[in-house]
């Protein structure tokens, strides 16, 4: 049976717009209505939240801005199990059960096992947790059984060879992290399609990265098409690709919408050269990048000092691009600082206790990063 949506384009309830853009669960329920009306009017179906997701929120808002405001038959939503918030069989019902109260949708479209990496993986076999999946299924409580993936090609072959009553995985692809040998974007799309399995593609614009590129990189696809927007290369980029249903986008504002809901609508493929143009875009960022964060922001729910990890590596990144020798300062040491003033922990206030790099999909070294942070900015 074929369960993908007419149009590529998802949106993603993760970054959304907020009113207090010091506190993530604070949204702007009124302008995610508003971006709401506009992916369906024009022809778009497929909604992501998750437990987690805007600090705990996305999936309240998701029955806000959606699920009371819309035919439930006029669109699909997914959501996710999490191993960090389970530790027992009864807590796999308890998460679903509080998620349909949450969201009011009656049932799921789509349900995702969340985030799959090694340690991850254990948990959810020891729990059972593709079974209970399963289950839900049979009950009519999930449409479509699936995962998302941060680890090797190698675990992805495993775990769809053991279970391929599995419907379809969500990965992590841009162009950036296409030989990424962190991230395996090519290896783990090679898998999927080997085992025949439709891709839901997340962070295709890999967190804003792809957004905001270093001016030469920017130049090739301004020379190449000035009508497009640079963050439209990224989502085109992984809609190319065969196999690939849905491809995952974040929004966070009407202005993002409005924009990518444009050039999606009537989706044409990158041809060759266009692809090789982002291939040579991704040498430009990878040679100056310094912290390759995606601001997922799963790292600070459990951060006891509160540090605002994402935002602070999303400053060092954007100053390690500029000529400092030159500066001396720029407005992101302001930026820290009001940072830190609004409540949020100094990254010097880190005691390596280890949790944000335990559930980091990048497996990035945190500790170590927020150091170079500490030193750069609070010198």
């Amino acid at each position: 049976m074929d369960f993908k949506p007419a149009k590529k384009l998802g949106f993603g309830l993760m970054r959304m717009p907020l009113i207090d853009k010091t506190n993530d669960a604070d949204v702007d329920v009124a302008q995610v209505s508003e971006m709401v009306d506009m992916f369906l009017e024009r022809g778009f179906t497929y909604f992501d939240t998750a437990w987690m997701y805007n600090g705990f929120n996305s999936e309240n808002v998701a029955r806000q801005a959606l699920v009371e405001r819309h035919p439930r038959e006029s669109f699909t939503l997914a959501t996710k199990l999490h191993a960090g918030f389970i530790n027992s069989k009864d807590d796999r019902d308890k998460v679903f059960n509080e998620q349909l109260k949450k969201t009011g949708a009656g049932y799921f479209d789509y349900y995702l096992i969340h985030g799959i990496e090694g340690g991850m993986y254990q948990k959810y076999e020891e729990l059972d947790c593709f079974n209970w999946l399963l289950d839900k299924k049979k009950e009519g409580l999930v449409r479509h059984a699936g995962f998302s993936f941060h680890d090797t090609p190698q675990l992805l072959d495993e775990i769809l060879t053991k279970h391929p009553e599995m419907e379809f995985v969500q990965l992590q692809i841009n162009y950036l992290d296409w030989e990424s040998e962190w991230v395996h974007s090519r290896e783990c799309y090679e898998v999927a399609v080997k085992h025949g399995k439709p891709v839901i593609v997340m962070e295709p614009v890999k967190g804003g990265t792809l957004a905001k590129l270093p001016a030469e990189a920017e130049k090739l696809f301004r020379d190449k098409d000035e009508s497009m927007s640079i963050p439209s290369w990224a989502i085109r980029f992984v809609a190319s690709l065969d196999n690939v249903m849905v491809v995952l986008s974040g929004m966070s504002s009407i202005a993002q919408m409005d924009n990518n809901t444009a050039y999606m609508q009537d989706f044409r493929p990158l041809s060759e050269d266009e692809k090789q143009l982002c291939f040579k875009a991704a040498d430009i960022i990878n040679s100056q990048i310094a912290i390759p964060c995606t601001g997922c922001s799963y790292c600070t729910e459990g951060c006891p000092m509160k540090i605002a990890i994402p935002k602070y590596f999303s400053l060092y990144n954007e100053n390690m691009r500029e000529d400092m020798e030159e500066k001396g300062w720029t407005i992101n040491f302001s930026n820290y600082g009001n940072l830190v003033s609004s409540g949020f922990g100094k990254a010097s206030d880190c005691i390596a206790c280890g949790q944000c790099e335990g559930v980091c999909p990048q497996h990035l070294p945190i500790i170590d990063n927020l150091k170079k942070v500490a030193g750069h900015f609070e010198h």
